[in-house]
């Protein structure tokens, strides 16, 4: 596992973890606005991005490898944990270590409760289709369909793309199975998460699959003081992934105490 920072590391310590398949970068333009006033750091996790040649082994042992480093880098306590899908479910694993871990949390369209058939269909799809997804030759085309399939603002600036060529073909097709099998077919929210003092928010798109959205009403169950979120006419990670300015737009003034004026449940 490696780490990005940005900011000054004397100030409030916000950790954003990114989805699988991904790297750091899916979090960077987001990083760089809240980097004015927090210190932002921001994980690769094993098997991925750069640190793809360390095998990935599960939600819980990332989560040992990430609570060491908040413990030997940030004194044990963080203001902001925020993870998408991936990363959204090892934010819910680190809530549930310790109550005081960190302030406020997001957890953007995470899985509570294990989906075995889910994660078979997928390991299934890598196997089969592998090739075609994670090539760099599929990797470019996805990038140049993007504009055709997605409005303008969603689309990746040029950084992104860059990035998105350079780690995307050499993630592991060990990483992918070994992340289907513990993310959506073995995992299950602790019931230690009770205990967290921290402010949550759960966010799904409003197109999720409905196992998401049965995700942040169990988390919500655990936990009662947790706000849901559901993000009006988009579909899995769109606000963490596609659209940095819409996420700042909902994420700061909750880290500000403030009203976001956004619906919730």
């Amino acid at each position: 596992m490696t780490f990005h920072e940005f900011g000054d590391d004397t100030r409030p310590h916000i950790m954003l973890i990114h989805g699988g398949g991904n790297a750091w970068w899916n979090y960077l333009r987001q990083a760089r606005v809240l980097a004015q006033h927090y210190h932002v750091i921001l994980p690769t996790l094993d098997g991925h991005g750069e640190a793809y040649q360390t095998p990935y082994v599960s939600t819980e042992r990332t989560a040992d490898q990430l609570m060491d480093y908040i413990q030997r880098h940030c004194g044990g306590h963080l203001f902001a944990l925020c993870g998408v899908s991936l990363g959204g479910q090892i934010v819910i694993e680190l809530l549930a270590r310790k109550p005081d871990l960190t302030e406020k949390a997001i957890v953007d369209g995470s899985l509570c409760y294990p989906q075995p058939m889910m994660a078979r269909f997928c390991i299934a799809s890598v196997w089969l289709f592998g090739w075609m997804l994670f090539s760099e030759w599929a990797c470019r085309l996805q990038l140049k369909l993007m504009p055709k399939l997605l409005p303008k603002e969603m689309t990746y600036p040029q950084e992104i793309q860059e990035y998105y060529l350079q780690d995307m073909p050499r993630t592991p097709r060990k990483t992918l199975y070994t992340m289907y099998r513990t993310y959506m077919a073995q995992y299950r929210v602790k019931e230690s998460v009770r205990n967290s003092h921290a402010q949550v928010m759960y966010w799904y798109g409003e197109k999720e699959m409905k196992c998401v959205k049965n995700s942040a009403r169990m988390f919500q169950q655990l936990l009662p003081t947790c706000r849901i979120y559901e993000a009006k006419g988009y579909g899995h990670g769109y606000l963490s992934v596609y659209l940095p300015e819409e996420w700042l737009r909902i994420a700061l003034p909750f880290f500000e105490g403030k009203d976001p004026n956004t619906p919730g449940e």
